[in-house]
């Protein structure tokens, strides 16, 4: 599990105010297929919201411990049903079908009526 500092933590919890649950744990748990729908949305947004559908606040601490733990992940926050985990997205590793972005000109382009006027 990722340690981050109180001023991390708070930074990412201004980030993450904005954002949507991108994952959903309900009835079934964490199965092996919602920890690996939580890798990929990590891999590719660093900072995620989980909701999770159970009033037991103890097992949704449980829930989150288990995922970064599993998953090399920081618990940013637990509040009500949401979690928010962060991971630092890995540096050497491109986003998968991802391409490099292409260098943009300084000045957009001038047709050549522009210039007959």
């Amino acid at each position: 599990m990722l340690e981050i500092t109180a001023a991390q933590r708070r930074s990412l919890r201004a980030r993450a105010h904005a954002l949507k649950p991108v994952v959903s744990i309900s009835q079934n748990g964490l199965t092996e297929s919602v920890l690996k729908e939580i890798g990929v949305c990590l891999d590719s947004h660093e900072l995620i919201k989980i909701r999770v559908y159970n009033d037991d606040r103890e097992e949704r601490e449980h829930l989150i411990a288990a995922i970064c733990e599993q998953l090399g992940a920081a618990p940013v926050q637990h509040i009500g049903k949401l979690l928010v985990v962060w991971r630092p997205a890995p540096e050497d590793k491109a986003a998968p079908g991802s391409r490099p972005t292409p260098h943009r000109r300084a000045e957009p382009r001038r047709s050549k009526r522009s210039f007959q006027q």
